[in-house]
């Protein structure tokens, strides 16, 4: 079985290196890239994973996690912030957002499917 992963990222090219490296690992992709879309289409897709970037349009993805946090249905799900802010706090402030974990951009495609993949070991 596919493990259904939402991508909530503004940026093409990160968007299309996340998608390969997980289409061709066992993830079902969905697409969101504005926090608005990614909210509305997290309640209708109920994923098992949430690979959220930071800085979004129309919503932030600190607004996005806590509004998903509000949502029992996915109050589970894990919620991995994948973003450029790595200034000391950074880390701190998308956990209380409510975030499971923090990856860096840029990522390393030989260490990502393994670092997110340890997220849904933890559900």
């Amino acid at each position: 079985m596919k493990i259904k992963t939402l991508i909530i990222e503004d940026n093409e090219n990160n968007m299309y290196l996340i998608s390969f490296l997980l289409q061709n690992n066992n993830h079902e992709i969905h697409q969101a890239y504005d926090g608005q879309e990614g909210v509305e289409l997290a309640k209708i897709v109920q994923p098992d994973l949430i690979l959220l970037d930071i800085q979004l349009p129309k919503m932030n993805g600190y607004e996005v996690a806590v509004e998903l946090r509000k949502d029992d249905a996915l109050k589970t799900v894990p919620i991995v912030a994948i973003t450029s802010y790595a200034m000391p706090g950074d880390q701190e402030k998308a956990l209380s957002a409510g975030c499971t974990g923090y990856i860096k951009k840029p990522i390393n495609p030989d260490t990502f499917l393994g670092e997110i993949e340890s997220y849904l070991d933890k559900k």
